[in-house]
């Protein structure tokens, strides 16, 4: 009778254990102990919260409560460390890494060095070196998405694809002979065809990108506005970004400013995503937001060369859908957007005579949710919700410049560095554990761009053919 009592208790905890765990919930990866900054509409922080993915999607996050509930197949315990939205780079020309450092301070700098240089070595083989190096650069950074123009974009995606990063990818328009096409034309066939390869690609957003205003006519622009509509993909392009730009958009359109000029020809839509945008006024301002324009402002590279101040903080608060850009490596030359935080916050504060101008909140928002916004994908990215996709960055808070936080929007600002970011994660999927990439061969990647620098150096550099 005592041993049938005890296989009778036996049996019943058996049962007990096995419905407990049948009433846990399954997730694929449970971060827990974090101070989660969710980004969403209430700019909900979890001080000891959690977030659980379940394949590609947030599944819940929570203020951790309920961290018994979930059976994960890879947890993270944050012990604390800042889990964000993965950040998102509105605007950069990733494969110009390899270009990186060369006549950062000579004037006029894009006609008189880079496209000279760029007619010299751009290829496909460039392309695919320099996306690579970038990429790696931006994930250790924190980036999960970014949006890209240049050549040879079938060459980004491929990378892209490999790494396992979101990406929306512009095939460069321009109306005179490139790398990849002898005319505006061909540019357009070009991204006409890289859009039907990609169109579908669950993380590859294919794109047009129309070099300039003034770089194309305003047939070209027309019509590359006309075929992003139908075809349903973005265009991006640099807008009231120069002095030249706005003499010569003055001269065809009668003195009419860049903006207000590609209002008047049709060429503003929700579907276009306008890079730098620091020559606007209160009537430009006024027309991207009611055609719901998307901006990338990108602080460090416009300071470096001098062009201006973008009125961000104006667009911002008005409403206008603007999130963070670092440009190409030969502008702002680090391309992970953590890097322009401390700068946004900043010079805003000056060129406002206000301390209190551009807080920690918005430049995050304008990194995360903002961006997102700014490339019409809020409703996928930019916030940790349920429902979302698991794009997600944790920031490590032991590093001693991130040592004491009080209040994590501050931290990340103004103390943070690209180096702190310890994992990072894209559609469910961990593509950087503690700084380790497990995607790619970072040590390859890096060996190749340097095999790359030295043909640089070699054709451009010690030649003297191109000026420095």
């Amino acid at each position: 009778m005592f041993k049938k009592t005890l296989i009778a208790v036996s049996l019943a905890a058996t049962s007990l254990a096995s419905t407990s765990v049948l009433a846990l919930e399954k997730v694929d990866l449970l971060i827990k102990n974090a101070t989660v900054l969710t980004m969403d509409q209430e700019k909900t922080v979890f001080n000891n919260g959690l977030v659980a993915v379940k394949e590609n999607k947030i599944f819940a996050v929570t203020d951790g409560s309920d961290v018994k509930d979930y059976l994960a197949a890879k947890v993270i315990d944050a012990n604390g460390d800042i889990v964000l939205p993965g950040l998102i780079n509105t605007h950069t020309h990733v494969s110009m890494t390899v270009f990186r450092s060369m006549a950062d301070d000579v004037p006029d700098r894009l006609h008189r060095y880079i496209f000279p240089l760029e007619k010299k070595l751009v290829s496909r083989d460039m392309v695919r070196i320099g996306a690579q190096l970038g990429n790696v650069e931006m994930l250790k950074g924190g980036v999960t998405t970014y949006a890209d123009m240049y050549y040879f974009e079938d060459e980004v995606a491929k990378t892209v694809d490999q790494i396992g990063m979101r990406a929306v990818l512009g095939e460069t328009v321009i109306k005179f002979p490139v790398a990849d096409a002898a005319n505006a034309d061909e540019g357009i066939q070009y991204a006409l065809d890289f859009i039907k390869e990609y169109k579908d690609h669950p993380r590859i957003t294919p794109a047009f990108a129309p070099h300039a205003p003034y770089t194309n006519t305003t047939e070209t622009l027309q019509k590359i506005t006309k075929l992003s509509l139908e075809h349903d993909v973005p265009v991006m392009i640099h807008l009231a970004e120069s002095e030249r730009e706005n003499q010569v958009i003055a001269e065809r359109s009668g003195g009419k400013t860049p903006v207000g000029y590609m209002a008047d020809i049709g060429a503003l839509t929700p579907n276009l995503v306008g890079a730098h945008v620091i020559n606007v006024d209160d009537n430009d301002i006024a027309l991207l937001k009611k055609h719901d324009v998307g901006i990338a402002h990108n602080m460090s590279a416009n300071i470096k060369s001098a062009k201006g101040v973008s009125p961000a903080l104006k667009m911002f608060d008005d409403g206008l859908r603007i999130g963070l850009g670092t440009d190409g490596p030969m502008s702002g030359n680090t391309i992970s957007t953590i890097d322009e935080f401390n700068q946004v916050a900043k010079v805003h504060k000056l060129v406002n005579k206000d301390r209190a101008a551009m807080p920690p909140m918005k430049v995050i928002e304008m990194a995360t949710i903002g961006a997102a916004r700014a490339l019409h994908m809020e409703d996928t990215i930019g916030s940790l919700e349920t429902g979302k996709l698991a794009d997600i960055i944790i920031i490590d808070t032991t590093a001693p410049n991130m040592v004491p936080v009080y209040n994590p929007y501050s931290a990340l600002v103004y103390s943070a560095y690209a180096t702190n970011v310890k994992h990072t994660i894209v559609a469910g999927k961990l593509l950087m554990e503690d700084r380790n990439m497990l995607t790619v061969d970072e040590d390859a990647i890096r060996e190749e761009a340097l095999k790359f620098a030295d043909k640089v150096r070699k054709t451009v550099v010690e030649s003297g053919e191109v000026v420095q």
